[in-house]
């Protein structure tokens, strides 16, 4: 983007005026690097969201799993664990208890 200096306040301003009209919006970035400690995001507008949900993968026994884990909630306490997410082929999805 040519003027990527300006894309946090134009986020900042186009999230407020969809709050103001009663708009829930989320905000999906991809991350670079699917595994490891070295995962990046392109730009940080964390400080925007009322809620921060991490979603990624892991080893275990050989396979790639996914997990969950909320980094950020605006107000009130939250759960700080990470827990193993899949879904069925009924189109459910689940939570383990804490890893």
């Amino acid at each position: 983007m040519a003027h990527s200096s300006y894309l946090t306040s134009q986020l900042h301003e186009l999230l407020s005026y969809l709050n103001h009209r009663g708009v829930a919006t989320f905000l999906v970035v991809a991350q670079s690097g699917i595994m490891g400690s070295n995962v990046v995001s392109p730009i940080d507008a964390s400080y925007l969201a009322d809620s921060v949900v991490v979603l990624r993968y892991f080893e275990h026994a050989g396979k790639v799993k996914k997990a969950i884990s909320v980094l950020k909630k605006r107000t009130g306490p939250h759960e700080e664990s990470i827990r193993e997410m899949w879904f069925d082929d009924r189109g459910g999805s689940h939570l383990s208890e804490p890893l």
